[in-house]
């Protein structure tokens, strides 16, 4: 469903001859595989272990497993996923729609709405809201292409929006459907392009204030030029803050980018657009960006800028330490790093062939227990291993905001961090143990749809049967020396189970 008058391409490439590379790299691992590379492929590629997976896993290989899981569309999704899915009506609306029923109601000439029916209407948008976390929580915890939510996560932060800002709150799922999902896998220019030109983008950090002074746009607040997004698209989308650019090349980046903008809801030019290029408000004068001259071509002007933005050598850099960051180590080692930057480049920002290099690596293989899970991942991972079936997220989320982590609710343009030094101290360790301990007794409402009571204890000898390989003789004492009843909560509050 198209969201923008830009246009946009989306090419994902196939998994093929990654067997290859990982049987390489996997030499000597005996078959089947051991249950800690199991569960170490399933904590990272995935949101943690299920028994059914590790089974998989263990029966199909781990090679299996890898290739299949970078070529999502070759793997069902089941049935109870596609039809709790297909139940949420608002995921299914273009960003047009979405603001047409859920957005502010219409100021009309001579008319302003009731403010009774101006509430009414704020209390109608939540379920726009409701509905995408419900989705992102499903998927989470349901979905059998794991990698790919597991990217979804990963691009999301890396390209975040915050949902309160202005119309974000209902374009904010669109976002993640239209711009991150269908490119997490594909090429990095791609989904710069599609993020860039997303409405929610585009409001969340600014560019539609942003005005070439003394152009036929400029009025009201709209007459002067915002560096905020040219600045952020920059430092965090691409080149990096250390990636050579001056405060000369943000102000031209934004001058570049005037006229990129979300299009007027009672609009004649573009209806079907929520992101339109409005010329009026571009700045055509000649620009030099990154040392390279800029002829002055209105829409594509800001193409050219982004294209060479995505095949920077320092956006190369960039996302192959962000990656080793996310799936290896907080303080990725640099070699690494560098060989993911060299197959970013050599690939054309391919982010499937890049994850091959970055799965083929000694160095993914050797960094089990080295990450500290992130709220997000602590809370859908315990779901996971619980092995519930969730008809109510509502406790889930609720979770996520005592956390310190709600979704989509990260108010700065960094995204939320995945590194230990941002989630681990004692308050947030007391709350990961508070949620543990009320899922593992089966004191959380997530069977009713509708917030209905009523669950199940943990099973703690599951938990210990898929896990056990992965915990440590001090946990191990710990829960053969307590009650029955403790064991599956000590499991998924333990020191072991918070890392991954």
């Amino acid at each position: 469903m198209e969201t923008t008058a830009f246009g946009r391409s989306g090419v994902l490439l196939t998994a093929a001859g990654f067997i290859i590379a990982v049987t390489t790299a996997l030499a000597g691992i005996a078959d089947p595989p051991s249950d800690r590379k199991v569960i170490h492929v399933l904590n990272r590629l995935a949101f943690g272990p299920t028994l059914g997976e590790v089974h998989f896993v263990k029966a199909t290989g781990i090679e299996h497993y890898l290739a299949e899981q970078l070529d999502p569309d070759s793997i069902p999704e089941a049935v109870e996923l596609r039809y709790r899915l297909a139940q949420l009506d608002t995921l299914k609306l273009s960003a047009v729609q979405l603001r047409q029923l859920y957005g502010p109601l219409a100021r009309l000439r001579g008319f302003k709405p009731n403010p009774e029916l101006e509430k009414a209407q704020r209390e109608r948008s939540r379920i726009v809201l409701q509905d995408v976390a419900e989705a992102r929580i499903l998927r989470a915890v349901l979905s059998r292409r794991q990698l790919q939510e597991v990217m979804a996560d990963f691009w999301f932060n890396h390209f975040n929006v915050f949902s309160g800002k202005g119309l974000d709150d209902v374009w904010v799922g669109n976002y993640e459907e239209q711009a991150i999902r269908p490119f997490a896998l594909g090429r990095f220019r791609d989904l710069l392009f599609a993020t860039t030109k997303h409405p929610a983008m585009l409001v969340y950090l600014d560019n539609t204030l942003s005005t070439a002074p003394g152009s036929a746009g400029a009025r009201g607040k709209q007459k002067g030029l915002n560096e905020n997004f040219a600045r952020e698209v920059m430092e965090l989308h691409t080149l990096g803050a250390d990636g050579g650019y001056t405060q000369e090349d943000v102000i031209t980046l934004a001058r570049i980018l005037t006229g990129w903008t979300v299009n007027a809801p009672d609009t004649r030019a573009y209806p079907e657009y929520a992101a339109v290029f409005e010329g009026g408000r571009h700045d055509y004068s000649p620009k030099v960006f990154l040392g390279h001259m800029m002829k002055s071509r209105g829409k594509a002007e800001g193409e050219e800028a982004l294209d060479m933005l995505a095949h920077s050598p320092a956006t190369a850099h960039h996302i192959g330490f962000e990656l080793a960051q996310y799936f290896v180590a907080d303080d990725p080692p640099p070699a690494l790093v560098d060989r993911l930057a060299a197959r970013f480049t050599e690939t054309g920002g391919n982010i499937r062939e890049v994850l091959k290099t970055l799965f083929a690596s000694g160095e993914f293989w050797d960094s089990a227990g080295q990450k500290y899970k992130t709220p997000y991942q602590f809370v859908v991972s315990a779901v996971r291993a619980a092995d519930f079936t969730v008809g109510n997220v509502r406790p889930l989320l609720a979770a996520l905001d005592q956390l310190g982590m709600p979704l989509y609710g990260c108010l700065t343009p960094d995204g939320y961090k995945n590194t230990e030094d941002a989630w681990l101290s004692p308050d947030a360790t007391t709350r990961r143990i508070g949620f543990a301990t009320a899922l593992a007794r089966g004191e959380l409402p997530l069977y009713g749809a509708k917030g209905a009571a009523g669950a199940r204890p943990v099973d703690a000898a599951s938990l210990e049967a898929l896990l056990g390989s992965t915990v440590t003789e001090s946990t191990r004492r710990a829960i053969i020396e307590a009650p029955q009843g403790l064991r599956a909560a000590l499991v998924l509050g333990s020191p072991d189970f918070m890392r991954h």
